[in-house]
């Protein structure tokens, strides 16, 4: 803020060895000069133990959207019905798209097999499978539903590209599974390729999501920003921090266009909580990225390089201390007193870094295209039934007069595989089954669902599930059978 007035911040220590760590955080924080008014809530498990299914009650809530800024330490979800975890109510709540995860080597002061890893991880944060719907079918199936937009994927996207652009980094690639997502992971990578061509500057290209990730652990060095859908995003960014070394060192933040949370990788560790000895340096790179974030660069490049230069000096805790490697093991607040010892000091080997304090936060620029309404038209409906009366001929014998005037039954399928007409007689079917029904005169209406729907319940036929198949501007808007 300017003339040094305190940014308000909000702060939760968390669980298991979040306290321990937030404490020695906070410490470096205000030695290092960072100009904060810290505001504590409480949030984790105890709440959760409470009956506070989020992990954060409304008085948190209410500080956070005041503050607009949130340090949070590890918090553990219990396994109790209907608990969500905080990270992912926060997300969702406070409109936080962006998760963006610097991961780096620190060879040789840190092992790893893959000293030249510099990538930084930009993954979507409130859309995919992590919406977390699911539906219990039948006796056999439960779903869950994948949600991809298009604004939601053009904001995530060009965020990268911003970030890219503003850090000085010249390669953006897009980890998809478009050859089988056709349609959700397809709309991401068209738009990827849209934006990209905005950025003429920076290079651009993408890869199926399993064979990047391979590549991401095996040669790092490749990559430089990685964009890419929710679930994909969680699990490379752990890879990416592990190849590092270590996940502890690994901060993150979570960016919105009103509000930002920042947070260490690691979890809760239960296991070593009380002992002193966790490392303090995720929760410590989280809080680095929130002084950038807030335009307190100065202390923030103060921080980074003493904690570089303490790397460098082998001062490391017991998750990262390596014989021949390390020089001195500590525990969590001497590794803090070893940080702060080195204020003012820069790396030796390591590259030092600088941020500037006037840097405007990169969400408030990010823009979303205008929403075109394209021409559409109800060409079919998929049936879904929980049924396990026979086989595919049988339900087929059912299903075909109930078609009537409007419909006609194009196929059966289980599991997403045909088995009627020509299925294969050794798939293996449980009892949830997809009816098609398409357009004998190719459209029909709302109107025609609901009396194929009341035909089907007279029938004694229990219907779960039904999605509306449409055309888009006369191309299809479902996958093929």
């Amino acid at each position: 803020m300017p003339n040094g007035v305190p940014t308000p911040i909000t702060i939760a220590c968390g669980d298991g060895i979040g306290p321990e760590v937030m404490d020695a955080v906070l410490m470096m924080l205000a030695v290092a000069g960072a100009k904060l008014e810290v505001e504590e809530v409480q949030a984790g498990e105890a709440l959760y133990k409470r009956g506070v299914l989020t992990g954060l009650d409304p008085a948190g809530w209410d500080s956070i959207r005041k503050t607009r800024v949130f340090l949070k330490g590890p918090i553990t979800t219990p396994q109790i019905p209907g608990a969500k975890s905080l990270n992912v109510a926060a997300r969702a709540r406070l409109g936080l798209y962006a998760n963006v995860r610097p991961c780096m080597s620190f060879h040789p002061y840190v092992r790893t097999r893959h000293p030249r890893t510099d990538v930084v991880i930009v993954r979507e944060n409130e859309e995919d499978l992590y919406a977390g719907i699911e539906h219990r079918q039948t006796d056999d199936v439960i779903q869950s539903v994948k949600l991809i937009s298009r604004p939601g994927s053009e904001r995530i996207i060009r965020y990268a590209f911003e970030h890219a652009r503003a850090n000085h980094r010249r390669k953006v690639t897009a980890f998809v599974k478009d050859n089988i997502m056709k349609l959700t992971d397809g709309l991401f990578l068209r738009i990827f390729q849209e934006i990209a061509a905005e950025y003429p500057e920076i290079k651009a290209d993408h890869l199926i999501v399993d064979i990047g990730a391979a590549r991401l652990a095996d040669q790092p060095e490749r990559f430089d920003v990685i964009v890419t859908l929710n679930l994909y995003g969680d699990i490379i960014s752990d890879i990416a921090a592990q190849i590092t070394g270590s996940v502890g060192l690994a901060g993150s933040a979570n960016i919105g266009s009103q509000c930002a949370m920042f947070e260490a990788l690691h979890g809760s560790a239960p296991m070593i909580a009380g002992q002193g000895i966790a490392n303090p340096s995720g929760l410590l790179m989280a809080a680095i990225m929130m002084l950038v974030h807030i335009g307190q660069g100065e202390p923030a490049a103060k921080l980074h390089n003493a904690w570089l230069k303490t790397i460098e000096d082998g001062v490391h805790t017991a998750d990262v201390f390596s014989r021949g490697v390390s020089r001195y093991r500590v525990g969590t607040r001497q590794f803090a007193e070893a940080v702060m010892e080195r204020l003012g000091q820069v790396p030796q080997t390591l590259p030092v870094v600088g941020y500037a304090s006037d840097r405007p936060a990169l969400d408030t620029g990010i823009r979303i295209s205008p929403r075109l309404v394209a021409a559409k038209d109800l060409v079919g409906v998929d049936v879904f039934l929980h049924w396990s009366a026979g086989g595919p001929d049988d339900l087929a014998a059912l299903a075909l007069p109930l078609a009537g005037d409007a419909f006609e039954l194009a196929s059966i399928s289980n599991r997403s595989q045909k088995v009627w007409p020509d299925g294969h007689a050794d798939i293996f079917c449980t009892d949830h089954w997809r009816c098609r029904f398409m357009a004998r005169n190719g459209t029909v209406t709302h109107a025609d669902i609901v009396g194929l729907l009341s035909r089907f319940a007279a029938a004694g036929l229990d219907f779960i599930q039904t999605e509306n198949l449409c055309n888009f501007d006369g191309k299809s808007g479902f996958s093929a059978a």
